[in-house]
């Protein structure tokens, strides 16, 4: 079914005319007025799984809940309207729609250009699944948009990049990279889970396709598993229906809820994320048991310019390695008290945790420590606390 996101209400003024915030709240969630209507001003959860239709051969609007569901379909109008896509398609989770949108693209034989620093479940998907039907993915340091073109081959369908990066806050040049793409008639794919629509579009930068984990700062509370793609291309969003119906790999109801709640908040999240985040960069930056930290919002980054060109904000997510050993990093972890060490992120607590022993364990240590992932780097969720509390909270535990 073909997503219309046109309008806020009946006869309303076009959606993209209202601001961000206003769309968070009130986008694919219109309050229906007309006579028997309940005008509810929050999208039910509807739990059926299946729909009656009057007639065999006539089907109503909905079918059964994997074809679709009114709730997830009010939250698919809602992404869609924040990330400026025509279409939106909400999933189990990020790597659900990672895996729905590689079967679609991609076949054996064919090739994908992709960041070096990559989400660990992302590149895992890569070369432990998708590898072995014969899909190659190679790997560059992005933030150089030549040799991404550098790297392209014949084979090469996708070049898939995040920005930031997970977790050593890279960025790159999502413009540059769109207009070699085009050119060279290769989809580009751009995470977009650690700034969100909120702070970044990368459709509007020239992306095809938007990857979002919505377990991150769109459900903004540690409290659902999700994933979307959003795109424009009408081809590529029926044929991504109709994958995703085939793999079964939707959102339930209760989870679409869930974000569509999470979303309503997000521009005032995120701005209390992206302040308290640089507020602990720059202590920790002065820190002198400190050897680097790596936020876009710092002045000290390389590509802080490029952060403030093609963005709105720096996120709430930073990197910083402690000076000694992985003993002294692992201690420093387990003496704090208000960050929870704990994966994951985007949530309104602040999590902290050691990507080597974690999130990345997957990726060999020396492809880690050739990328600069070293086991002394410690990736930070910065929630939205009070920033003094958690200023302390680092201060006792580095000691």
């Amino acid at each position: 079914m073909a997503q219309e996101s046109q309008h806020m209400q009946p006869g309303s003024a076009p959606a993209q005319a209202f601001g961000f915030a206003t769309r968070a709240v009130h986008a694919g969630e219109e309050v229906d007025l007309r006579e028997g209507a309940t005008g509810e001003v929050v999208a039910a959860i509807h739990l059926a799984t299946t729909y009656a239709r009057r007639k065999v051969a006539e089907p109503g609007r909905y079918e059964y809940v994997r074809l679709q569901n009114p709730t997830r379909e009010a939250l698919e109008l809602k992404l869609a309207s924040l990330e400026n896509a025509q279409y939106g398609l909400a999933f189990s989770s990020g790597l659900a729609a990672e895996t729905t949108l590689l079967l679609a693209l991609l076949k054996a034989g064919d090739h994908i250009v992709a960041f070096d620093d990559l989400y660990g479940g992302t590149r895992r998907l890569f070369e432990q699944i998708f590898a072995n039907f014969g899909i190659e993915a190679s790997y560059v340091d992005a933030t150089n948009a030549q040799l991404v073109e550098n790297a392209l081959k014949p084979a090469t369908k996708m070049v898939w990049i995040e920005s930031p990066t997970n977790p050593l806050l890279k960025l790159a040049d999502i413009r540059a990279i769109a207009e070699i793409t085009r050119r060279r008639g290769v989809a580009l794919v751009v995470d977009n889970t650690f700034l969100s629509p909120c702070l970044q579009r990368p459709l509007d930068l020239g992306a095809d396709v938007v990857v979002h984990s919505l377990t991150k700062y769109l459900g903004g509370h540690s409290d659902v598993l999700g994933g979307a793609l959003l795109l424009n291309d009408k081809q590529l969003y029926e044929r991504l229906q109709f994958n995703q119906n085939s793999t079964g790999a939707v959102l339930p109801p209760f989870d679409s809820y869930l974000t569509l709640r999470g979303l309503k908040t997000l521009a005032l999240r995120m701005e209390q994320h992206g302040k308290n985040a640089l507020a602990v960069a720059r202590y920790l930056e002065k820190h002198p048991r400190v050897s680097r930290v790596l936020y876009p919002g710092l002045e000290s980054h390389p590509q802080h310019a490029l952060a403030k060109a093609q963005a709105s904000g720096f996120g709430g997510v930073l990197s910083f390695d402690v000076k000694g050993t992985v003993a002294d990093a692992e201690n420093f972890l387990e003496r704090l008290r208000l960050f929870t060490l704990a994966e994951s992120l985007g949530g309104v607590e602040s999590l902290i945790e050691l990507p080597a022993q974690m999130t990345h364990v997957s990726v060999e240590k020396a492809e880690r420590e050739k990328i600069g992932i070293t086991d002394t780097l410690i990736r930070v969720s910065v929630g939205i606390e009070d920033v003094s509390d958690l200023i302390a909270d680092l201060e006792q535990a580095l000691g």
